[in-house]
């Protein structure tokens, strides 16, 4: 093959791929747009409200801390 048929095939091939992110960004867009189309206005239903106090701590009692080894003891 020639150098300028190598560089003919280049160009060739370096205008298929403009063309194919050309297409990508377009349909990305149009999912983009889509999507927020299909997402419903409020608060989702499935959202878990986690408070901001703090928990009592007799929920830690007797437990040890993990990857720590128990609270008596040492790691060899």
């Amino acid at each position: 093959m020639s150098m300028q048929d190598e560089l003919t095939d280049v160009k060739r091939r370096l205008d298929d791929l403009a063309r194919t992110v050309e297409r990508l960004e377009r349909n990305l867009s149009q999912s983009r747009e889509g999507a927020t189309r299909a997402q419903p206005a409020g608060r989702p239903e499935n959202l878990v409200t986690i408070p901001d106090t703090p928990y009592d701590s007799s929920l830690w009692t007797d437990s040890d801390d993990e990857g720590l080894g128990a609270r008596d003891r040492h790691a060899p």
